[in-house]
This record gives structure tokens, sequence and C-alpha cells, in this order.
């Protein structure tokens, strides 16, 4: 098979977080450097310009992103029906620059500024530290494990179980 034929089968059959991953456009130079990358994902509330194509120039803010198109619908951007009625268009995400980004999003504004996205815990203060004293409760016993036998060992142990009930049915023979 043709490599473009396999790329393009792959794309299309992508996973859902794969194909998410594919709605990214570049940043803004201004963007580039407050935040030190070149592209991020596209997500409604972004303010985005147009590059290339029929609406070349436009600016507005996303209002949907489409997975399935690895497109976006611009707030002004609209065809009119025959029948009556406005249609979104949807744009390539390569096809677009971001100019403002949507920062709602912790997640989203901590990836950007290249932070851990988890919340750190404070450190415990002096009076924190000190144990307070708490009532103990009788828990049940716990259950001793048996340690961990061999094959040699259980052989031997084997062995030597058998010897002893040998000599116990012959000291019952002798008794009787």
């Amino acid at each position: 098979m043709k490599p473009t034929t396999v790329r393009n089968r792959q794309i299309f059959q992508a996973a859902h977080h794969t194909r998410s991953k594919q709605l990214g456009a570049t940043l803004s130079k201004e963007l580039r450097k407050k935040y030190g990358r070149r592209n991020a994902r596209v997500i409604e509330g972004d303010t985005i310009r147009v590059l290339r194509g029929e609406f070349k120039g436009i600016d507005g803010k996303v209002t949907k992103t489409s997975t399935e198109k690895n497109s976006v619908a611009i707030e002004g951007i609209k065809r009119e029906k025959l029948k009556g009625g406005n249609v979104d268009i949807y744009i390539h995400t390569s096809n677009v620059m971001i100019t403002g980004l949507n920062l709602d999003d912790k997640w989203r504004r901590n990836k950007l500024e290249k932070q851990k996205t988890k919340v750190e815990k404070e450190k415990p203060t002096e009076a924190q530290e000190k144990p307070q004293e708490k009532s103990v409760k009788p828990t049940e016993p716990t259950k001793i494990k048996p340690a961990k036998v061999t094959l040699k060992e259980k052989q031997t142990n084997s062995s030597k179980e058998t010897k002893q009930t040998k000599a116990a049915k012959s000291v019952k023979k002798e008794k009787k």
C-alpha cells in the first residue's frame, strides 16, 4: 500500500484522544513569546484568525469544534441555505492561527505555562506536625501467614512425615 493511503487511514481511524490532539493550531508571535510554544489545541472561546481560503483575514471567536472534520466553526462565518437560514462553515485548524486564548480552564493554563498540573500539598505547620494522643482501640489479632516452603524442603518434610507415620504404625502393631 502507498504510504499516503496508510497515513490517511491512520488519521481517519484514529482514537478520540488522538483526534482531539489533531485540533492544534499555531500561536501568534506574541503568544509564542509569552508561553514559549509554537502551537496549542483550539477550544471554544479562543480568538483565531483565518490564514488561508475564502475567509482569509477574518478574526473571530471559536463557537464549535469538530474532531471528525478536524476543523472549527467561527463566529460570524456562515453561509445561507437555499431554503433560508444560516449554516456554520467549518475551517480546518491548519488554516488558522490562535490570537487569543481562553484560559478559563486551570489545567489548560497550567499546561501552557508549563507548570505541574497537580496542586502540591502545603507543608504542615508546627502545630500540625505534633500528633495528638488518640485512644487505641483493640483490633482483631492479625493472621500470620505461613512462610513459603521451597520444593526441596517439601520433599524432605514429606519423607520425614512418612518415616514418622511408619514408626507410629509399627509401634501400634507391637502394642497389639
